[in-house]
């Protein structure tokens, strides 16, 4: 898992075979897997609630890796609900939002994901991936 710093194009969203977990689900991790888009070859992310992931504005601050446009057109996030600004301007499900990259290890076709991850009402824990899009760096 790694944060991204350069302008990157957003490719093909990959399927995952579970997208939401709530209280128990997530802890102590929960386990990603996807197929790569390239080669097939089966590919998992570990996320660690409180210590996994990069928060997403850093991918739309000053347009630095992708747009606010780019990231709403390409469904990665959506915008937040005006009772949750205190989030950022772009979210998952109203919770704090967070992304990381990671490559294919047989292939090593890059790839980013979104999730969000907070207690949506008192005592219901919910990380929601918004899912993972293989992506290119602009050179």
């Amino acid at each position: 898992m790694y944060s991204i710093s350069k302008k990157i194009t957003i490719g093909k969203q990959v399927s995952i075979a579970k997208n939401s977990f709530i209280n128990n689900e997530i802890y102590p991790f929960v386990e990603i897997g996807f197929s790569c888009c390239n080669c097939g070859h089966e590919n998992s992310v570990i996320i660690k609630p409180y210590e996994s992931g990069f928060p997403i504005f850093q991918i739309y601050d000053e347009d630095k890796v992708l747009s606010k446009n780019e990231l709403l057109e390409s469904k990665l996030v959506s915008e937040t609900n005006y009772n949750a600004n205190y989030l950022g301007e772009l979210t998952v499900n109203n919770l704090a939002t967070l992304y990381f990259g990671t490559d294919c290890s047989s292939c090593h076709l890059k790839y980013i994901g979104v999730f969000s991850f907070g207690e949506k009402q008192p005592g219901l824990e919910i990380l929601t991936v918004s899912g993972i899009w293989n992506y290119k760096e602009i050179e």
